[in-house]
């Protein structure tokens, strides 16, 4: 059954979403996203509208979701759970959009997007405003092109602002990246994502927002390679 993950396809351009992440009077960084339409619409493409189901239940206080896909051949239903946080508004439907798409994840749908660079754009590129001491951008943001590689992996991206105008672009070039062992990181490996961080001018609060970790230095090996992954796609500061 689990050839069936295989042939999700990817996003196209139109179905993701951006989101700002973190704002500052040097500029903004944006999140990809999609939301649970278009989970429910690549479910039915792939398996048929009668091929899935779904289904939610409240475990120790917190929501989980369940999306089962029936194997066309034994005819046996295959299970795959995972659980929703809340949002700031509309609680349980927050929490039940959040875990059907996570649940959707562990199928293969939007898998990519966690292997997109940071995506940092400068303040000269976006309207940047200021309230007390906080920043924030309320310009929208949007994919007009996407390419992946061979491993499913995002290697160009075009993004322009509600205006049209782009403001962010990465183009397909090769990656590098090693193996790592499990357990937490070493201090030749934070020096070396702090390294990273400061060429790219990416904030370590960015790094926890997207990848929802409160420690950077007991993320797992397979969250490293990711995040490093990511980094080593994402122009200097300089360049940007």
């Amino acid at each position: 059954m689990e050839k069936n993950a295989a042939v999700v396809r990817l996003l196209n351009a139109d179905e993701i979403e951006c989101r700002v992440a973190t704002a500052s009077e040097k500029g903004v960084s944006l999140l990809l996203y999609k939301d649970a339409r278009v989970d429910q619409k690549i479910l039915d493409e792939t398996f048929g509208a009668f091929g899935w189901k779904r289904s939610h239940q409240c475990i120790d206080g917190n929501l989980y979701c369940t999306v089962e896909i029936r194997d066309k051949q034994t005819g046996e239903w295959i299970a795959k759970q995972d659980v929703g946080t809340t949002g700031y508004s509309e609680k349980e439907k927050s929490q039940a959009s959040d875990s059907f798409k996570r649940a959707c994840f562990n199928w293969g749908i939007g898998r990519e997007l966690y292997t997109a660079p940071f995506i940092w754009i400068p303040a000269d590129r976006t309207e940047i405003r200021k309230k007390g001491d906080r920043y924030y951008c309320n310009e929208e943001f949007s994919v007009t092109s996407i390419e992946y590689g061979n491993a499913r992996e995002i290697t160009g991206l075009v993004i322009v602002n509600n205006k049209g105008k782009q403001v962010y672009q990465l183009m397909a070039k090769g990656e590098t990246g090693e193996t790592q062992e499990k357990g937490s990181l070493s201090k030749k490996q934070m020096d070396g994502l702090k390294t990273e961080l400061q060429r790219t001018g990416v904030a370590m609060e960015t790094v926890q927002e997207r990848y929802q970790i409160s420690d950077p230095t007991q993320m797992s090996a397979e969250l490293y390679d990711r995040v490093m992954l990511a980094l080593a796609k994402t122009k200097s500061a300089k360049a940007a």
